[in-house]
């Protein structure tokens, strides 16, 4: 454990983290159904206690209007949170879970999956549409970078919703379940990760499928490096980062950067600006490990709980992580990473 490390240990499986757009504050969505809001440059401050659900919170993501989080829980209730400001009931659906949440890049729309359907809110939270023609339970949903289309994985593949007028979606199909699902920073293509013990894609200008298998457990992470050279992705015992420059993955082997745990990686985030990315593995080792083949360093020590959320801050100075038993932790990062390249 690094001696700057600020720790707070919340009882409480801690179900995702993330940095709102301004970078002012992170948030960590709790399974006892809190928000925690951390200033990650304010040393003194203990995290903001908001509570946001009856239940448990099943999912985070920030706003898009740049201070503020959306939360959904088993409470069937969508809620903005933000620094300084009670939370705001957006949405209910009175005996549904909302378990995906996500919002437009550009600080208009919101959307929210509850079971089938997704229920999109204009800027000022007023019903929109609902997009009820999904054949099974919605997995995940994503915006596109430019906000002009929303992905929802399901059953089956992908939906692909135009945000700005109605009608039925463009479908991406491979059989199976989709889980978590992931725009390409350039909106070229969108990734999924699935039921079985790897992942799937599509490029989307002519449909191309990708396949990334051999994974030996199920990949519960994903995420792109900095310009969306990579995607990071966990679920081997090192980090996974398949290549998406030069012509993309196709019949090219990942890179797979030096490891220190002693387990499987369960959460990946690459530094928002640099060559590194942090991993935290399933016995509760965190590192940081950069893409040029150097030593990775372990930053926390194993404690024996999964490694359930990890996040950068907006400037790349700090890195949160959380754990299934409810440990929630904040480091400080030297620039340039720990290693002092990249």
């Amino acid at each position: 454990m690094s001696v700057r490390e600020r720790r707070w240990d919340t009882d409480a499986y801690v179900v995702a983290l993330a940095v709102n757009r301004a970078g002012s504050h992170a948030a960590a969505a709790l399974g006892d159904g809190t928000v925690r809001l951390i200033d990650p440059a304010d040393d003194g401050a203990p995290p903001a206690v908001v509570a946001a659900h009856g239940g448990a919170c099943l999912a985070l993501a920030r706003d898009g209007d740049g201070a503020g989080f959306l939360s959904g829980g088993d409470d069937g209730r969508l809620c903005r949170i933000a620094p300084g400001r009670a939370p705001e009931t957006l949405a209910e659906v009175p005996g549904r879970w909302i378990e995906h949440v996500d919002a437009e890049p550009h600080g208009g729309l919101r959307a929210f999956a509850a079971g089938r359907q997704v229920h999109l809110l204009d800027p000022a939270g007023r019903p929109r549409e609902t997009m009820a023609d999904h054949p099974a339970t919605v997995a995940g949903l994503a915006f596109s970078p430019n906000g002009k289309r929303l992905a929802v994985a399901r059953y089956g593949g992908v939906s692909l919703w135009w945000t700005a007028r109605p009608g039925p979606p463009a479908t991406l199909e491979w059989k199976g379940s989709h889980l978590g699902v992931l725009w390409h920073p350039e909106g070229t293509h969108v990734m999924t990760t699935l039921q079985e013990n790897g992942l799937h894609g599509w490029r989307l200008r002519d449909r191309a499928d990708l396949m990334m298998s051999g994974y030996p457990t199920k990949v519960r992470s994903m995420a792109w490096t900095a310009r969306g050279r990579h995607l990071a992705t966990g679920g081997a015992e090192s980090v996974v980062c398949w290549p998406f420059f030069g012509g993309g993955p196709w019949d090219r082997a990942p890179l797979q950067p030096a490891g220190a745990g002693a387990g499987l990686v369960t959460a990946v985030a690459p530094h928002p600006r640099e060559p590194v990315v942090a991993a935290g593995y399933d016995d509760g080792t965190v590192i940081i490990t950069p893409l040029d083949g150097t030593a990775a360093v372990a930053v926390a020590r194993p404690e024996g709980a999964p490694v359930s959320a990890l996040a950068w801050s907006g400037d790349g100075r700090y890195l949160l992580f959380g754990t299934e038993a409810g440990r929630l932790s904040c480091l400080p990062v030297p620039a340039r990473g720990p290693t002092g390249g990249g």
